[in-house]
């Protein structure tokens, strides 16, 4: 893997707002990713060490009723290890976030996987479900992740020779997810990097593919 030596940075919120992590430090890349519900912020910092060099971690962020920011809670993954780049991406949607870790190694190297977190009414964050790809050898599954509700959709760019492709899951009554569907583009081809970014709201789903040449 090849990472751009960057050093820890801050995030700014429209109206002047200025997050910083509690325990940021120089390479952590604290705001490598960025998403916001309401009042509420997650900031992935997919350098962090705190599992090993590069692990990864997000944090969570809340605001008050006088228009104050702060740390609400710092996730990380249960089995985060060395290089797994967790926080790479992050999308909340809620009380539930969904973090990226395109590194992660579970069905080859850097097959990935994306986390689920869900608050509780006391506002402790946990780690509910891990998603990873059915056919996920190499693909970065989780270089892109979006929730909206009951549906999360993940991206893996490098999938099938990099043609790449997206995930989406959904959410049983018993909580459990599931994935419902694999998406490819009707003209895919090598290189293409669908499923770079990706978005979804409600029943429509948006998937980026950054290098398609057409």
């Amino acid at each position: 893997m090849f990472f751009l030596p960057l050093e820890a940075v801050t995030v700014t919120l429209t109206g002047g707002s200025k997050l910083t992590a509690s325990d940021g430090a120089a390479g952590d890349r604290f705001g490598g990713s960025v998403s916001v519900s309401g009042s509420r912020a997650v900031v992935g910092a997919p350098h962090d060490d705190d599992d090993g060099s590069s692990s990864g971690s997000a944090y969570v962020f809340e605001r008050a009723s006088d228009g104050t920011w702060s740390q609400a809670a710092k996730l990380t993954a249960s089995d985060g290890a060395a290089g797994d780049s967790f926080g790479s991406s992050v999308s909340v949607s809620g009380s539930r976030a969904v973090v990226g870790a395109p590194h992660d190694d579970d069905d080859g190297s850097s097959s990935g996987s994306a986390y689920v977190f869900e608050s509780s009414s006391d506002g402790a964050w946990s780690e509910v479900s891990k998603l990873t790809a059915s056919d996920g050898a190499g693909g970065s599954f989780g270089n892109s992740v979006a929730v909206s509700g009951d549906r999360i959709v993940v991206g893996a760019q490098h999938k099938d020779y990099s043609s790449g492709s997206a995930y989406v899951f959904e959410r049983a009554s018993d909580g459990t997810w599931s994935k419902v569907s694999k998406l490819t583009a009707s003209d895919r081809a090598t290189y293409n990097w669908f499923g770079n970014s990706v978005s979804v709201s409600g029943d429509r789903i948006v998937v980026g593919a950054q290098h398609k040449d057409s």
